[in-house]
């Protein structure tokens, strides 16, 4: 099984004061003593900007970047050629860096994950014709393509992830607990759409919680603060089922350990987040 770890598992996100930030340190030498030396690249500011100062901190821990999260307004037309070249410059660095993932969220446009972006029938044509050059641009670097869904972004919901499904043959990263948020179903796209999947992000989630977000009745962030996503096993995600699922369509690809959480300070020894990332590395071992 192909296990990695991620940044945000440790609280460190790209949204604007979504909470306190774990040194990069404490962050990958948590990641390395648990057995986990591959990772995504975290957002901007993360690892050193310069590419080979970035390979060569992580090399002294004997650790690597598979893959990275990248975020682009694709459903706009009047700003669609700025953010493919984001996007562009985005998949350049990854692929400095020595990744083989580009992570796609069809962003909303703001700054933070807490309002969804509700298409028009002519912004998901924008939408569905930007996708093949996102993926060319990912490919030109030498970089797979994952279309993410992702609470607060133009594909949210069980019904956006079906017509993305249906017309569109961009290959998907199964997150499951941004799936289980929106009111999708985790291990029913495992089973029915195994082919599509390249990329997974692994994380379970409080169904109350979920819930509260999918009505708008509590914003994303404020969930997430709350202990929205859990260890895997602990929520209403059927984790066990997914990776069932993806066990007998002998899925190939990388397992993200990706637990969001928001620090509203310095974690202490009984809520270290290095805890959480063993207990999912123990329960995804056990069932894949």
């Amino acid at each position: 099984m192909r296990l990695a770890a991620a940044p945000i598992s440790w609280g460190v996100c790209e949204v604007p004061g979504w909470g306190f930030q774990l040194a990069r340190d404490r962050v990958l030498e948590d990641s390395a003593r648990l057995g986990m030396r591959d990772m995504e690249a975290g957002p901007p500011g993360f690892l050193p900007a310069d590419a080979r100062e970035a390979r060569d901190l992580l090399a002294r821990r004997s650790m690597r970047v598979i893959g990275g999260f990248v975020t682009a307004v694709l459903h706009q037309d009047d700003r669609l050629e700025a953010e493919l070249a984001g996007l562009e410059e985005r998949a350049a660095h990854l692929a400095e860096l020595g990744s083989e993932m580009l992570v796609l969220a069809a962003a909303s446009g703001r700054d933070d994950y807490d309002v969804p972006a509700e298409l028009s029938n002519d912004e998901w044509k924008t939408l569905l014709a930007a996708l093949p050059r996102a993926v060319e641009i990912a490919k030109a670097h030498g970089l797979g393509t994952a279309l993410h869904p992702h609470v607060g972004t133009a594909i949210e919901t069980g019904a956006s992830i079906d017509r993305l499904l249906r017309d569109s043959d961009v290959p998907l990263c199964l997150d499951t607990g941004h799936v289980f948020v929106g009111g999708g179903d985790p291990a029913a796209i495992a089973r029915d759409h195994a082919s599509r999947i390249v990329h997974v992000h692994l994380k379970d989630a409080d169904a109350g919680l979920a819930a509260a977000v999918r009505e708008r009745r509590v914003p994303y962030a404020q969930t997430v603060a709350r202990g929205l996503f859990r260890p895997l096993g602990d929520g209403g995600a059927a984790i066990a089922d997914v990776l069932a699922a993806l066990k007998r369509a002998k899925y190939p690809g990388w397992y993200v350990l990706e637990q969001d959480i928001a620090l509203q300070e310095p974690p202490t020894e009984a809520n270290d987040p290095a805890r959480d990332v063993a207990r999912s590395r123990d329960f995804a071992l056990a069932h894949g």
